[in-house]
């Protein structure tokens, strides 16, 4: 086998599995939307769940969502583009700064069952704070800590350096430099990362189940030390541990395409800004 044939054979590979893998999606995603788009409804999404929810709507989950992911990304953003600014544009590059970027990485893959338990021991028990909205959103926050600051960085890297030589030779600060010519080059790859972090908390069950989500609460929080619905936790119990799961499935396909709607509209939105942003930058 020369080498032409064998790229072509590996090339067919890949291929092949690729379309394995969205022809997987594309029928898991088919099946979601041929089950939930029956039962969605305005009703559905604006009504509070009844009767144990074997009725009703989904309205309070996707308020405690929305609350949630909404003070996950107002806490962990600020914190993550900072440290990620200081470990690419500040800190003295060296064996310290590359443990604390390996510790980083390897953050990102410690599994979100995890954070919940270390949510739940350090926030909810030793600082008191106890099992609410708040709770949730800062354990979220950091287990998205690691997407958002890694997704910065890279930004940041992918800035020329000129940039920075530039503003520096025209007598600009350092931080000058920084704001006005290094992070507006970065806000696509920035924007992206940080959405797509909120767009994996949104989705996430095993935290919030230890740090403030309930099973059944047809009210939205009215403060942050309240318990919430959400969404994948709700999905959750109608799935799996309901006692009238066949009453309850409907309702648990329209959630789930309520959810795969969400996840779907954030991550349009991260291609969205990073596409403006792009083009904005070419023109200038």
């Amino acid at each position: 086998m020369n080498k032409t044939a064998t790229e072509r054979f590996w090339f067919s590979v890949c291929a092949l599995f690729a379309a394995l893998t969205v022809a997987a999606l594309l029928f898991l995603l088919y099946w979601i939307v041929i089950q939930g788009a029956s039962v969605l409804s305005w009703s559905f999404l604006t009504a509070r769940p009844e009767q144990n929810m074997t009725s009703g709507g989904i309205w309070p989950a996707i308020v405690g969502t929305f609350y949630v992911a909404s003070l996950t990304i107002l806490i962990s953003v600020p914190i993550g583009i900072g440290a990620a600014i200081y470990l690419n544009e500040y800190a003295k590059q060296g064996p310290l700064v590359r443990m604390i970027r390996m510790s980083i990485r390897n953050l990102a893959g410690v599994p979100s069952i995890v954070y919940g338990l270390f949510g739940l021991a350090i926030f909810a028990s030793f600082i008191g704070l106890g099992t609410g909205l708040l709770t949730a959103a800062i354990t979220l926050s950091i287990m998205v800590l690691p997407w958002v600051i890694t997704a910065t960085e890279e930004a940041l890297r992918s800035v020329p350096q000129s940039f920075r030589e530039g503003g520096l030779a025209l007598g600009a600060t350092k931080w000058q430099t920084i704001r006005q010519l290094v992070l507006p080059s970065a806000i696509p790859g920035m924007a992206t990362g940080s959405i797509l972090g909120l767009a994996r908390a949104a989705g996430e069950t095993a935290p919030i189940i230890l740090t403030g989500a309930a099973y059944f609460l047809p009210v939205a929080p009215s403060s942050l030390t309240d318990q919430f619905m959400a969404l994948p936790y709700h999905l959750y119990i109608l799935a799996t541990q309901h006692d009238q799961t066949e009453v309850v499935r409907p309702i648990a396909f329209g959630t789930a395409f309520v959810l795969i709607l969400l996840v779907i509209l954030l991550n349009l939105t991260a291609i969205v800004i990073r596409n403006r942003y792009r083009t904005k930058n070419e023109q200038l």
